[in-house]
């Protein structure tokens, strides 16, 4: 592909490298990608389909992990079948408007997931801190305006971020050693100062993700502060065993996150074929893994899912 390199004209197709040093390996390396992403898939669809379908799994709990589920099909599809296409068949090339749409949803996406675990640690502080008010509080009409809100707040806060590369021009290089496009990682091709699109990225993750956390953590301390106020430890057992899972899934995500934006951040010191399938795996772990972890822990899921699968076979 030719490379402009003179300041007045800007790139408008770029190249995704795959795995920079290990492209001889890229059909290999797309087996466990392939496999992973076919397991969130099925996971998460199975997850959506059960929860939707049975009436008795109509409550507040299942209803955002039933969002959870969605957003992370949405996650893993925006990444992976480009990565599959750079490994089966060398399509690296993808136009700007496309690589910043991408960016656009993997980015939004996050931010979403990060909300509706905030919202799951609020139902889990209602449904231990005021179990006689879980269903007077959390009514459907509320749970549209949390899933509504949740919706607004993640497209809303990654909406300016088109505009802010739209603007930019790309004369630098348009080769990008990774297997799908992100915020800074295409910034930094460009000639303008990129100083705005950095700040406005850590507003961001300070605004949304890192205010998720901290409202997390004083969630589950409240939630703490009272199990172990509970006079029973039978109580005491059920209240924790209800939180389980969602603590599961929030050490993954937040943890595969954390390590993400480390790597993004000093990824220059890391080889590149160490560094770009670490990235891959922070994004695709959590989908794939979350249905599982919930399936387990989760007794309710658990029995339809086994009835689903098999009684309902016979």
């Amino acid at each position: 592909m030719p490379t402009v390199s003179h300041s007045g004209t800007s790139h408008t197709v770029f190249r995704l490298l795959g795995i920079p040093g290990l492209q001889d390996q890229h059909m290999w390396i797309s087996i466990p990608f392939f496999i992973s992403y076919v397991t969130a898939l099925l996971g998460n669809s199975l997850l959506i389909f059960i929860i939707l379908t049975k009436r008795s799994l109509h409550e507040p709990m299942y209803l955002f992990l039933c969002m959870l589920a969605g957003a992370d099909i949405v996650l893993c599809t925006c990444t992976i079948p480009q990565a599959l296409a750079i490994f089966w068949f060398h399509a690296g090339d993808i136009s700007l408007d496309r690589c910043i749409t991408q960016l656009f949803f993997i980015h939004s996406t996050f931010i979403s997931e990060s909300g509706i675990l905030l919202v799951m640690a609020f139902d889990r502080y209602i449904a231990i801190c005021y179990p006689l008010r879980y269903t007077t509080i959390l009514t459907n009409a509320l749970i549209k305006k949390i899933c509504v809100t949740v919706s607004l707040r993640s497209y809303g806060t990654i909406f300016p971020i088109i505009f802010l590369l739209k603007r930019l021009t790309f004369c630098q290089n348009n080769i990008i050693p990774h297997t799908f496009c992100e915020h800074i990682g295409l910034a930094k091709y460009a000639c303008n100062d990129i100083r705005i699109n950095i700040w406005y990225g850590f507003s961001i993750l300070m605004s949304t993700v890192v205010l998720d956390v901290v409202l997390i953590f004083v969630s589950y301390m409240l939630i703490l502060h009272a199990v172990f106020h509970m006079p029973s430890p039978d109580a005491r057992h059920k209240a924790l065993n209800t939180c389980g899972s969602h603590v599961c899934i929030i050490i993954l995500f937040y943890g595969s996150g954390i390590f993400a934006i480390l790597t993004q951040r000093f990824g220059r010191h890391i080889p590149p074929c160490i560094h770009i399938p670490l990235a891959n795996v922070c994004i695709l772990a959590p989908p794939m893994l979350n249905p599982i972890i919930y399936g387990i822990k989760t007794k309710q899921i658990q029995e339809q899912v086994v009835h689903f699968l098999f009684i309902k076979q016979k």
